[in-house]
Protein backbone atom coordinates (compact mmCIF):
# COMPACT_ATOMS: atom_id res chain seq x y z
CA UNK A 1 0.00 0.00 0.00
CA UNK A 2 2.89 2.11 0.34
CA UNK A 3 6.12 2.19 -1.62
CA UNK A 4 9.49 3.02 -0.75
CA UNK A 5 11.23 6.92 -1.17
CA UNK A 6 13.35 5.58 -4.20
CA UNK A 7 11.69 2.62 -5.69
CA UNK A 8 9.46 3.12 -8.53
CA UNK A 9 6.61 0.32 -8.27
CA UNK A 10 5.24 -1.07 -11.83
CA UNK A 11 1.89 -0.24 -13.36
CA UNK A 12 0.08 -3.42 -11.45
CA UNK A 13 1.50 -2.66 -8.00
CA UNK A 14 0.88 1.25 -8.98
CA UNK A 15 -2.96 0.27 -9.39
CA UNK A 16 -3.44 -2.09 -6.79
CA UNK A 17 -2.33 1.03 -4.10
CA UNK A 18 -4.45 3.52 -5.78
CA UNK A 19 -7.31 0.66 -5.11
CA UNK A 20 -6.18 -0.03 -1.24
CA UNK A 21 -5.98 3.58 -1.17
CA UNK A 22 -9.27 4.21 -2.44
CA UNK A 23 -10.95 1.43 -0.51
CA UNK A 24 -9.50 3.11 2.57
CA UNK A 25 -11.11 6.35 1.56
CA UNK A 26 -14.02 5.18 1.10
CA UNK A 27 -14.07 3.15 4.40
CA UNK A 28 -13.79 6.44 5.89
CA UNK A 29 -16.25 8.24 4.06
CA UNK A 30 -18.49 5.75 5.19
CA UNK A 31 -18.14 5.78 8.78
CA UNK A 32 -18.06 10.24 8.30
CA UNK A 33 -21.12 9.33 6.52
CA UNK A 34 -22.93 7.53 9.40
CA UNK A 35 -23.40 10.42 11.88
CA UNK A 36 -23.86 12.88 8.99
CA UNK A 37 -21.13 14.47 9.08
CA UNK A 38 -20.68 17.33 6.08
CA UNK A 39 -19.47 16.30 2.98
CA UNK A 40 -18.78 12.92 3.80
CA UNK A 41 -16.20 11.70 1.18
CA UNK A 42 -14.19 14.59 0.82
CA UNK A 43 -13.69 14.85 4.75
CA UNK A 44 -13.68 10.75 5.78
CA UNK A 45 -11.20 10.01 2.78
CA UNK A 46 -8.66 13.00 3.35
CA UNK A 47 -8.87 11.91 7.02
CA UNK A 48 -8.33 8.37 7.03
CA UNK A 49 -5.82 8.56 3.91
CA UNK A 50 -4.26 11.39 5.95
CA UNK A 51 -3.63 10.02 8.67
CA UNK A 52 -2.59 6.44 7.23
CA UNK A 53 -0.30 8.95 5.17
CA UNK A 54 1.75 10.33 8.61
CA UNK A 55 1.87 7.17 10.55
CA UNK A 56 3.28 5.18 7.05
CA UNK A 57 6.09 7.67 6.80
CA UNK A 58 7.39 8.17 10.77
CA UNK A 59 6.69 4.81 12.14
CA UNK A 60 7.92 2.79 8.41
CA UNK A 61 9.94 5.05 6.65
CA UNK A 62 7.36 4.21 3.72
CA UNK A 63 5.98 7.31 1.32
CA UNK A 64 2.21 6.66 -0.15
CA UNK A 65 2.28 7.18 -3.75
CA UNK A 66 -1.43 8.26 -5.25
CA UNK A 67 -1.44 8.65 -9.10
CA UNK A 68 -2.56 12.17 -9.84
CA UNK A 69 -3.54 11.55 -13.09
CA UNK A 70 -6.87 10.08 -11.58
CA UNK A 71 -7.32 13.32 -9.41
CA UNK A 72 -6.76 15.41 -12.05
CA UNK A 73 -9.69 13.58 -14.31
CA UNK A 74 -12.29 13.99 -11.02
CA UNK A 75 -11.27 17.16 -10.74
CA UNK A 76 -12.02 18.01 -14.21
CA UNK A 77 -15.34 16.05 -13.67
CA UNK A 78 -15.91 18.57 -10.92
CA UNK A 79 -14.80 21.37 -13.64
CA UNK A 80 -17.70 20.26 -15.76
CA UNK A 81 -20.22 19.69 -13.28
CA UNK A 82 -19.77 23.35 -12.38
CA UNK A 83 -19.68 24.43 -15.85
CA UNK A 84 -22.99 23.15 -16.23
CA UNK A 85 -24.67 25.03 -14.15
CA UNK A 86 -23.95 28.07 -16.03
CA UNK A 87 -26.70 29.90 -17.77
CA UNK A 88 -27.47 33.11 -19.67
CA UNK A 89 -28.66 35.07 -16.98
CA UNK A 90 -25.33 34.80 -15.13
CA UNK A 91 -23.58 36.91 -17.62
CA UNK A 92 -25.91 39.56 -16.83
CA UNK A 93 -24.83 39.26 -13.39
CA UNK A 94 -20.94 39.32 -13.66
CA UNK A 95 -20.61 43.21 -14.29
CA UNK A 96 -22.55 44.01 -11.39
CA UNK A 97 -19.63 42.12 -9.30
CA UNK A 98 -17.41 45.10 -9.42
CA UNK A 99 -18.09 45.77 -5.65
CA UNK A 100 -17.18 42.39 -4.82
CA UNK A 101 -14.04 42.56 -6.84
CA UNK A 102 -13.14 45.91 -5.05
CA UNK A 103 -13.33 43.90 -1.89
CA UNK A 104 -11.55 41.44 -2.55
CA UNK A 105 -8.26 43.73 -3.35
CA UNK A 106 -8.72 44.85 0.36
CA UNK A 107 -9.17 41.53 1.71
CA UNK A 108 -6.10 40.25 0.08
CA UNK A 109 -4.29 43.56 1.24
CA UNK A 110 -5.50 43.13 4.91
CA UNK A 111 -4.96 39.21 5.22
CA UNK A 112 -1.71 39.59 3.52
CA UNK A 113 -0.73 41.86 5.97
CA UNK A 114 -2.15 40.74 9.26
CA UNK A 115 -0.56 36.61 8.50
CA UNK A 116 2.95 37.86 7.22
CA UNK A 117 2.91 39.44 10.96
CA UNK A 118 1.84 36.28 12.51
CA UNK A 119 4.10 33.73 10.62
CA UNK A 120 6.88 36.14 11.04
CA UNK A 121 6.51 36.76 15.25
CA UNK A 122 4.54 34.13 16.05
CA UNK A 123 5.93 31.10 14.10
CA UNK A 124 9.38 32.65 13.79
CA UNK A 125 9.65 32.62 9.81
CA UNK A 126 12.47 34.19 8.06
CA UNK A 127 11.01 37.43 6.26
CA UNK A 128 10.88 35.69 2.68
CA UNK A 129 9.06 32.41 3.96
CA UNK A 130 6.44 34.51 6.39
CA UNK A 131 5.91 36.57 3.51
CA UNK A 132 4.90 33.75 0.73
CA UNK A 133 3.49 31.52 3.80
CA UNK A 134 0.81 34.24 4.75
CA UNK A 135 -0.65 34.15 0.93
CA UNK A 136 -4.08 33.82 0.75
CA UNK A 137 -4.51 31.51 -1.84
CA UNK A 138 -2.27 29.73 -4.61
CA UNK A 139 -0.35 26.85 -3.45
CA UNK A 140 1.74 26.06 -6.22
CA UNK A 141 2.32 29.57 -6.71
CA UNK A 142 2.84 30.85 -3.22
CA UNK A 143 5.81 27.65 -3.49
CA UNK A 144 7.27 28.22 -6.75
CA UNK A 145 7.51 31.75 -6.19
CA UNK A 146 8.72 31.67 -2.64
CA UNK A 147 11.47 28.86 -3.38
CA UNK A 148 12.78 31.43 -5.95
CA UNK A 149 12.63 33.98 -3.61
CA UNK A 150 14.79 32.19 -0.81
CA UNK A 151 12.15 30.77 1.03
CA UNK A 152 11.43 27.32 2.84
CA UNK A 153 10.01 25.41 0.53
CA UNK A 154 9.42 22.57 2.52
CA UNK A 155 7.79 25.14 5.21
CA UNK A 156 5.90 26.61 2.30
CA UNK A 157 4.24 23.52 0.68
CA UNK A 158 3.10 22.29 4.33
CA UNK A 159 1.64 25.53 5.90
CA UNK A 160 -0.51 26.37 1.96
CA UNK A 161 -1.69 22.59 2.08
CA UNK A 162 -2.40 23.05 6.10
CA UNK A 163 -4.25 26.09 5.04
CA UNK A 164 -6.40 24.48 1.94
CA UNK A 165 -7.01 21.27 4.32
CA UNK A 166 -8.52 23.28 7.43
CA UNK A 167 -10.91 24.96 5.44
CA UNK A 168 -11.98 22.36 3.77
CA UNK A 169 -12.64 20.66 6.61
CA UNK A 170 -13.90 23.61 8.56
CA UNK A 171 -16.25 25.03 5.99
CA UNK A 172 -18.88 22.30 5.93
CA UNK A 173 -19.21 22.46 9.08
CA UNK A 174 -19.69 26.13 9.81
CA UNK A 175 -22.40 25.59 7.28
CA UNK A 176 -23.82 22.53 9.10
CA UNK A 177 -23.98 24.88 12.45
CA UNK A 178 -25.21 28.24 10.36
CA UNK A 179 -27.96 26.30 8.38
CA UNK A 180 -28.48 22.60 9.68
CA UNK A 181 -28.09 21.06 7.00
CA UNK A 182 -25.28 19.14 5.82
CA UNK A 183 -23.33 19.69 3.05
CA UNK A 184 -22.55 17.39 0.14
CA UNK A 185 -26.14 16.18 0.05
CA UNK A 186 -25.58 16.83 -3.95
CA UNK A 187 -28.73 19.75 -3.34
CA UNK A 188 -26.74 21.65 -6.16
CA UNK A 189 -27.99 22.62 -9.33
CA UNK A 190 -27.28 20.14 -11.94
CA UNK A 191 -28.67 17.42 -9.26
CA UNK A 192 -31.92 17.94 -9.23
CA UNK A 193 -35.23 15.55 -9.86
CA UNK A 194 -33.48 14.79 -13.79
CA UNK A 195 -32.84 11.29 -14.59
CA UNK A 196 -29.33 10.91 -15.59
CA UNK A 197 -28.16 8.69 -18.55
CA UNK A 198 -25.33 7.41 -20.50
CA UNK A 199 -24.97 10.29 -22.62
CA UNK A 200 -24.93 12.56 -20.00
CA UNK A 201 -21.70 10.52 -18.17
CA UNK A 202 -20.42 10.47 -22.28
CA UNK A 203 -20.91 14.25 -22.03
CA UNK A 204 -19.10 14.60 -18.89
CA UNK A 205 -16.27 12.29 -19.74
CA UNK A 206 -15.83 14.21 -22.85
CA UNK A 207 -15.56 17.69 -21.73
CA UNK A 208 -13.62 16.54 -18.99
CA UNK A 209 -10.87 15.20 -21.02
CA UNK A 210 -10.79 18.12 -23.68
CA UNK A 211 -10.63 20.89 -20.44
CA UNK A 212 -7.57 18.50 -19.43
CA UNK A 213 -6.48 19.19 -22.75
CA UNK A 214 -7.00 22.71 -23.18
CA UNK A 215 -6.42 24.12 -19.79
CA UNK A 216 -2.43 23.68 -18.84
CA UNK A 217 -1.93 24.61 -22.87
CA UNK A 218 -3.79 28.17 -22.16
CA UNK A 219 -1.73 28.45 -19.28
CA UNK A 220 -5.00 29.14 -17.15
CA UNK A 221 -4.81 29.09 -13.14
CA UNK A 222 -5.73 25.71 -11.54
CA UNK A 223 -5.91 24.66 -15.62
CA UNK A 224 -7.14 21.15 -15.14
CA UNK A 225 -10.01 22.14 -13.35
CA UNK A 226 -10.76 25.96 -14.82
CA UNK A 227 -10.07 24.43 -18.26
CA UNK A 228 -13.25 21.65 -18.48
CA UNK A 229 -15.42 24.31 -16.34
CA UNK A 230 -14.90 27.20 -18.68
CA UNK A 231 -15.92 24.42 -21.49
CA UNK A 232 -18.43 23.21 -20.21
CA UNK A 233 -20.22 26.91 -18.93
CA UNK A 234 -19.41 27.34 -22.74
CA UNK A 235 -21.20 24.65 -23.75
CA UNK A 236 -24.22 24.83 -21.32
CA UNK A 237 -24.62 28.50 -21.24
CA UNK A 238 -24.67 28.70 -24.93
CA UNK A 239 -27.83 26.92 -25.05
CA UNK A 240 -26.00 23.74 -26.57
CA UNK A 241 -26.93 21.33 -24.57
CA UNK A 242 -28.16 20.52 -20.90
CA UNK A 243 -26.28 17.67 -18.97
CA UNK A 244 -28.03 15.86 -15.57
CA UNK A 245 -25.09 14.76 -13.38
CA UNK A 246 -25.36 11.80 -11.22
CA UNK A 247 -24.71 12.07 -7.52
CA UNK A 248 -23.10 9.07 -7.17
CA UNK A 249 -20.20 11.09 -9.56
CA UNK A 250 -20.03 13.81 -7.61
CA UNK A 251 -19.38 11.67 -3.85
CA UNK A 252 -16.83 9.81 -6.37
CA UNK A 253 -15.25 12.51 -7.41
CA UNK A 254 -15.12 14.25 -3.29
CA UNK A 255 -13.40 10.53 -2.51
CA UNK A 256 -10.81 10.47 -5.03
CA UNK A 257 -9.90 14.43 -4.47
CA UNK A 258 -9.89 13.45 -0.27
CA UNK A 259 -7.64 10.68 -0.85
CA UNK A 260 -5.45 12.82 -2.84
CA UNK A 261 -4.99 15.62 -0.80
CA UNK A 262 -4.69 12.55 2.11
CA UNK A 263 -1.46 11.22 0.61
CA UNK A 264 0.02 14.70 0.24
CA UNK A 265 1.07 14.14 3.41
CA UNK A 266 3.95 11.67 2.23
CA UNK A 267 7.35 12.41 3.53
CA UNK A 268 6.43 15.13 6.40
CA UNK A 269 7.21 14.84 9.81
CA UNK A 270 4.71 15.28 12.42
CA UNK A 271 6.90 17.69 14.44
CA UNK A 272 6.30 20.21 10.90
CA UNK A 273 2.87 18.86 11.12
CA UNK A 274 2.17 20.21 14.48
CA UNK A 275 4.06 23.58 13.94
CA UNK A 276 2.28 24.42 10.35
CA UNK A 277 -1.47 23.44 11.41
CA UNK A 278 -1.33 25.22 14.75
CA UNK A 279 -0.19 28.65 12.58
CA UNK A 280 -2.67 27.44 10.15
CA UNK A 281 -5.71 27.42 12.31
CA UNK A 282 -4.76 30.66 13.57
CA UNK A 283 -4.20 31.77 10.37
CA UNK A 284 -7.47 30.61 8.48
CA UNK A 285 -9.24 31.90 12.03
CA UNK A 286 -8.44 35.10 11.06
CA UNK A 287 -8.91 35.03 7.50
CA UNK A 288 -12.27 33.30 7.91
CA UNK A 289 -13.25 36.06 9.92
CA UNK A 290 -12.55 39.18 7.99
CA UNK A 291 -14.28 37.11 4.90
CA UNK A 292 -17.29 36.77 6.55
CA UNK A 293 -17.22 40.92 7.45
CA UNK A 294 -17.06 41.07 3.58
CA UNK A 295 -19.99 39.06 2.96
CA UNK A 296 -22.55 40.30 5.38
CA UNK A 297 -21.60 43.48 4.40
CA UNK A 298 -22.07 42.80 0.77
CA UNK A 299 -24.39 40.55 0.42
CA UNK A 300 -27.16 43.68 0.45
CA UNK A 301 -25.40 45.27 -2.52
CA UNK A 302 -24.59 42.24 -4.79
CA UNK A 303 -26.97 39.96 -6.27
CA UNK A 304 -24.70 36.82 -4.32
CA UNK A 305 -26.02 35.43 -1.45
CA UNK A 306 -24.23 35.61 1.88
CA UNK A 307 -23.34 31.89 1.54
CA UNK A 308 -22.20 32.41 -1.91
CA UNK A 309 -19.61 35.53 -0.71
CA UNK A 310 -18.77 33.57 2.23
CA UNK A 311 -17.46 30.68 0.49
CA UNK A 312 -15.81 33.25 -2.70
CA UNK A 313 -13.41 34.87 0.74
CA UNK A 314 -12.90 31.49 2.29
CA UNK A 315 -8.79 30.98 1.58
CA UNK A 316 -9.37 27.24 0.38
CA UNK A 317 -8.78 25.74 -2.96
CA UNK A 318 -10.60 26.90 -5.76
CA UNK A 319 -11.33 22.94 -6.74
CA UNK A 320 -12.65 22.37 -2.94
CA UNK A 321 -14.82 25.50 -2.64
CA UNK A 322 -16.69 24.72 -5.82
CA UNK A 323 -17.41 21.40 -4.53
CA UNK A 324 -18.60 22.81 -1.87
CA UNK A 325 -20.80 25.63 -3.53
CA UNK A 326 -21.97 22.94 -5.91
CA UNK A 327 -23.20 21.00 -3.18
CA UNK A 328 -25.36 23.72 -1.64
CA UNK A 329 -25.96 24.96 -4.95
CA UNK A 330 -24.95 28.42 -4.14
CA UNK A 331 -23.69 29.78 -7.80
CA UNK A 332 -20.46 27.67 -7.91
CA UNK A 333 -19.62 29.12 -11.45
CA UNK A 334 -19.60 32.92 -9.39
CA UNK A 335 -18.15 31.10 -6.37
CA UNK A 336 -14.95 29.34 -8.74
CA UNK A 337 -14.48 33.28 -10.84
CA UNK A 338 -14.07 35.23 -7.39
CA UNK A 339 -11.52 32.63 -6.26
CA UNK A 340 -9.08 32.98 -9.48
CA UNK A 341 -9.59 36.58 -9.31
CA UNK A 342 -8.53 36.50 -5.67
CA UNK A 343 -5.45 34.09 -6.45
CA UNK A 344 -4.35 36.10 -9.40
CA UNK A 345 -4.61 39.23 -7.56
CA UNK A 346 -2.82 37.94 -4.54
CA UNK A 347 0.42 36.82 -6.64
CA UNK A 348 0.22 40.29 -8.54
CA UNK A 349 0.35 41.66 -4.65
CA UNK A 350 3.04 39.29 -3.74
CA UNK A 351 5.20 39.58 -6.22
CA UNK A 352 5.25 43.50 -5.81
CA UNK A 353 5.90 43.30 -2.15
CA UNK A 354 9.22 40.90 -2.89
CA UNK A 355 9.96 43.01 -4.93
CA UNK A 356 9.00 46.26 -3.23
CA UNK A 357 11.50 44.31 0.31
CA UNK A 358 14.46 43.83 -2.39
CA UNK A 359 13.99 39.65 -1.65
CA UNK A 360 16.73 38.99 -4.31
CA UNK A 361 15.72 35.51 -6.50
CA UNK A 362 17.84 33.23 -6.01
CA UNK A 363 17.87 29.34 -4.86
CA UNK A 364 15.18 27.84 -3.30
CA UNK A 365 16.01 26.30 0.27
CA UNK A 366 14.98 23.11 1.43
CA UNK A 367 15.38 21.84 5.38
CA UNK A 368 14.82 23.83 8.41
CA UNK A 369 11.63 23.28 8.98
CA UNK A 370 11.51 20.88 11.74
CA UNK A 371 14.42 23.52 13.54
Amino acid sequence: MSTEPESRPDPIARGAIAALLLALGLGGGLLARLPGLPMPFLVGGLTATGVFTVLAFNLAGRRVVFPQQLRKLFVACIGVMIGASFSRDMVSVLPSLWLVFVAMLVFVALTQTLGYALFRRVGGYDPVTALFAAMPGGLIEAVELGGAAGGDVRILSVQHFARIVIVVLTIPFLFLIWTGESVGSAAGQGFGPGVWGAGDLALIAALALAGLYLGPRLRLPAGHMMGPLLLSAAVHGGGLTETVSPRWLLDLSQLVVGVGLGTMFTGVTLRLILRTFALGLLSVAVMLSIGAGFAAALHRLTPLSFEALFISFAPGGVTEMGLVALSLGVNPVMVSANHLFRITLTVFVVNYACRALGFATRAPRQGGADR
